[in-house]
């Protein structure tokens, strides 16, 4: 991930309702939300949501799919390893007692060192 990248995911990510949305959809793993579930646990009106989820969408942390009349939204679990890389890759100074460097797996919801 470049420099640019990354400012772009950290600043979609600096609203308190894009976060929100992002956390949320991290949480539901692979298989998303539907916007309109989303909405209900965000309690935001749909224009709302439709633009924060832009934001996220230009950020590249999360994408869409189309499922007949619903959209279906997931998180960018490469985009999202990939700022966490690249937040961490000179972490003290690449010294193995800074700890494991862990990326989130959604298949297995667990995290792999």
């Amino acid at each position: 991930m470049d420099t640019q990248t990354a400012l772009t995911a950290l600043s979609a990510l600096s609203h308190e309702p894009r976060l929100a949305a992002f956390r949320e959809l991290v949480q539901a793993g692979s298989k998303g939300l539907s916007v309109g579930e989303l909405r209900e646990r965000l309690d935001l009106p749909p224009a709302t949501l439709t633009a924060h989820l832009n934001g996220l969408r230009v950020a590249g942390l999360v994408e869409d799919e189309r499922e007949g009349r619903v959209i279906r939204v997931r998180a960018s679990y490469a985009q999202m390893n990939a700022l966490i890389a690249y937040l961490t890759e000179n972490c003290c100074a690449g010294e193995a007692s800074c700890g494991p460097r862990a990326m989130c797996s959604p298949a297995t919801k667990d995290c792999q060192a």
